[in-house]
């Protein structure tokens, strides 16, 4: 089965405050704002799981002194081609090989959130070289969304139930749509620590509407990640890093992870990545949420901008 376009779901998008451009990389066709002038550093928002790129929104004036930046839909989210069988770290890291080489053209420092923070690892380790200039790990499940870490939770003691949901009740492609079933279940099919910290809205809230729930599927059964190890990842990143390590707790009955990972997992991401040679920055914001450029963009810009002053000119 072909890919899903976004003129095949027209129906679901919301205007934005961002002119929204689509390039054609091949698999497929790549949704993404930009702002900021081609005469600043290049930089390249990677969002996370069911987030569109709007999800930067409030940020992205406050990044457009400082760079020429670009948010992208990764495939399977926003209006970016949804790809049936095909959500792999490979894939959608070559994706954005492919969209730094055609519309960037530069070298680009990268930043992603969760998932984006993975494939921001995976930039820093298997880009071309001398794409990408650094990479920000902003609250990144590294081990942690794995089904067989090398260290800590694994995703099923983490937000896997979350995303095993959402593709049980809203199915690949949201096939099956079925909302209201979402919300009964989530009270029985998700571990009470898990359900008191997201209870599903009366309505699909937009960025899951614009979000291929096969993804879910692809975390929880492995295959995301299925050719990317994560430690081997890590031992093969070139650039220098900034991990931003938000909210995170251990649910001592069961020794599940609330956050995107733990301290042992955040610890050992940074051995790798000093034992590859790179420099990295270990910035801890125990009392932010998950996405600091959604709920503190002034922050966010802030600590952003302030680590890519020290790296290397381009």
């Amino acid at each position: 089965m072909g890919g899903y376009e976004a003129e095949d779901r027209a129906g679901i998008f919301v205007p934005h405050s961002f002119e929204e451009r689509i390039v054609d990389l091949g698999e497929v066709r790549m949704n993404y704002a930009r702002v900021g002038g081609s005469d600043r550093p290049a930089l390249l928002l990677i969002p996370g799981q069911s987030e569109s790129w709007w999800g930067y929104e409030a940020a992205l004036p406050l990044l457009a002194d400082h760079f020429e930046a670009f948010a992208v839909d990764l495939r399977g989210q926003g209006r970016s081609t949804w790809t049936p069988g095909r959500y792999t770290l490979d894939n959608m890291g070559n994706d954005l090989v492919r969209f730094i080489d055609v519309v960037i053209g530069r070298p680009t420092v990268v930043s992603g959130l969760s998932s984006g923070g993975v494939l921001a690892a995976w930039l820093s380790a298997y880009a071309k070289p001398g794409q990408v200039r650094g990479a920000h790990y902003e609250d990144p499940p590294l081990f942690s969304s794995e089904t067989n870490p090398a260290c800590g939770q694994s995703i099923r003691q983490g937000a896997g139930a979350l995303f095993a949901l959402w593709n049980k009740y809203l199915g690949d492609q949201w096939s099956i749509g079925d909302w209201a079933g979402l919300r009964a279940a989530a009270r029985t099919e998700l571990p009470g620590w898990l359900a008191a910290a997201a209870t599903p809205r009366e309505e699909p809230p937009q960025n899951l509407r614009e979000y291929d729930p096969e993804w879910g599927r692809a975390f929880v059964s492995g295959t995301v990640a299925a050719s990317c190890d994560h430690a081997r990842m890590l031992e093969s990143v070139r650039v220098p890093v900034l991990l931003t390590h938000h909210f995170r707790a251990v649910d001592e009955p069961t020794g599940a992870l609330l956050g995107a990972l733990s301290d042992l997992q955040a610890n050992r991401a940074c051995e790798l990545i000093r034992a590859a040679g790179q420099p990295v920055e270990y910035r801890s914001f125990p009392g932010m949420g998950h996405s600091m450029h959604g709920e503190d963009p002034e922050l966010f810009a802030r600590t952003l901008t302030g680590w890519a002053t020290s790296l290397a000119p381009a």
